[in-house]
């Protein structure tokens, strides 16, 4: 007799595992799917999902180091600290990015049996219904379940002709295990993986040039964000980005990879020791058995659901990468949450208008909510704040005035409608802005709450003020 769960969870990525340990918080009976055992050492189930194992975690891990690294050649001495015959010991660094991986796949580990989630090691897919459960297939054995939650995840994109072997030519996964800092890198893509990425390795000593297809830089980010950005990698970090790059051939040797490509109506090529391919990632709907059931997907490949996460099937639910929106794990985690309530029968839900965007370059970019040339486009009347880190004391005590804080609140409501920040710690700066715009603040609530000083919160603060042109320190 097969087993039988209240949730069965396909995935235990961030909104797959999130979800089966809410779940299991709200008294529900769950079990949660995983396959991939990423680069267990014994080949054991690893939780996480690519966030944790192959992306968001390691590729930081790595950015801190590289980061402090960098920090330690450059501007060390403006402390007064000497820093003579500095070098990276590379394997080390690796070594660290992994430690941390294996320390947090296992806190997953303990929370589900905290939570009493059973871990099912296997694929999962659909293989049929009886009237109350949904069956699954478990490598050959059959779990039935209630409530079935897809939360498969995303892989890389690969582009055709250019044969990916994470040695020479990589994805996320190969670039984030370099043995050594490559004299020549090449990185196809100028979004926030090929940015992050091309980062580390260029603060290792890499000659990095990055071939974007788009003809804007950024385009996503708020235009006066991605003009600084653009200032800071090319100008100041020494990064060779081309944008409006048609990619015509990529061929290998063993030691070498050539790229030819047009770039303003010019044949060009570029030849590197490693390749990065960072060209966005497509969901993993292909194997979950989506046929067999009827479960409805889009032209892009993702589930079809609705505001709640629904989709067409009853009781089955999608959430993270394999859905619409963004990819990103905070986002997948939230609606990982929503879904268990809503299935225990509490109100869930998730703010899609306040979901921060964050990209781990130095300087960190965040933002949340519309952008200027969105607010444009949409015919909305709006003010803008603006201040520089500049003039704020934290910044330059600690010797890091790069960027600004910019705030776009309603012309008439003086409602807050997006916060863009470029700049040290932005990651963290822009939480404030996400609880503000959450609860439907005005720039003035903000400006009447007192901030400590000296802290970089401050400048958000004054760009609050600036709103209605009263910033006291700028």
């Amino acid at each position: 007799m097969s087993k039988k769960f209240d949730v069965v969870v396909i995935g235990a990525g961030p909104g797959g595992y999130v979800a089966a340990i809410r779940a299991g918080q709200l008294g529900l009976t769950v079990a949660c799917i995983e396959s991939q055992a990423y680069a267990d050492p014994k080949g054991a189930v690893r939780l996480g999902g690519t966030c944790l194992n192959e992306g968001c975690i390691p590729s930081k891990a790595l950015l801190q180091s590289s980061e402090l690294f960098d920090q330690a050649g450059h501007s060390f001495v403006m402390h007064g600290i000497s820093s003579e015959n500095l070098k990276m010991d590379v394997a080390a660094m690796v070594r660290r990015k992994d430690n941390i991986v294996t320390q947090l796949t296992s806190g997953i580990r303990g929370l589900f049996k905290k939570y009493k989630v059973t871990l099912l090691p296997g694929h999962g897919k659909f293989v049929g219904r009886t009237e109350d459960f949904w069956q699954i297939d478990v490598d050959g054995e059959t779990v039935e379940a209630k409530h079935v939650i897809v939360a498969t995840g995303s892989k890389a994109r690969h582009l055709d002709g250019i044969p990916v072997d994470n040695k020479i030519i990589c994805d996320n996964i190969g670039a984030l295990g370099f043995d050594k800092a490559p004299k020549r890198l090449g990185v196809i893509g100028a979004g926030v993986i090929g940015l992050e990425l091309g980062s580390v390795w260029k603060r290792l000593g890499a000659e990095v040039t990055v071939l974007e297809a788009l003809p804007d830089f950024l385009a996503a980010a708020d235009q006066a964000v991605a003009k600084e950005a653009w200032k800071v990698f090319t100008q100041k970090q020494g990064l060779n980005i081309l944008l409006s790059v048609n990619i015509k051939k990529v061929t290998q040797s063993k030691k070498s990879v050539i790229v030819e490509y047009e770039a303003e109506d010019e044949s060009r090529t570029l030849e590197c020791d490693r390749l990065i391919v960072s060209v966005g990632r497509i969901p993993n709907t292909d194997k979950v058995g989506a046929e067999v059931v009827d479960l409805k997907l889009d032209d892009k490949g993702r589930i079809d659901v609705n505001e709640y996460c629904e989709t067409n099937l009853p009781n089955v639910w999608a959430v993270g990468d394999v859905i619409r929106g963004p990819m990103l794990a905070h986002k997948g985690m939230e609606e990982g949450v929503m879904v268990a309530e809503r299935i225990a029968g509490q109100a869930g839900h998730v703010n899609y208008d306040v979901i921060p965007w964050v990209i781990y370059t130095h300087p960190e970019i965040a933002w949340v909510g519309k952008t200027e040339q969105q607010l444009k486009n949409e015919g909305i009347e709006y003010r803008v704040g603006q201040i520089p880190f500049a003039a704020n004391g934290r910044a330059l005590g600690q010797g890091d005035t790069t960027g600004f804080v910019k705030v776009l609140a309603d012309a008439k409501t003086d409602r807050i409608l997006g916060v863009h920040v470029i700049g040290n710690n932005a990651s963290e700066l822009i939480a404030e802005a996400v609880v503000a715009m959450e609860f439907g603040a005005s720039s003035e609530d903000i400006a009447r709450i007192c901030h400590a000083h000296p802290t970089l919160s401050e400048a958000l603060h004054e760009a609050m003020l600036a709103v209605s042109k009263r910033s006291l320190h700028f």
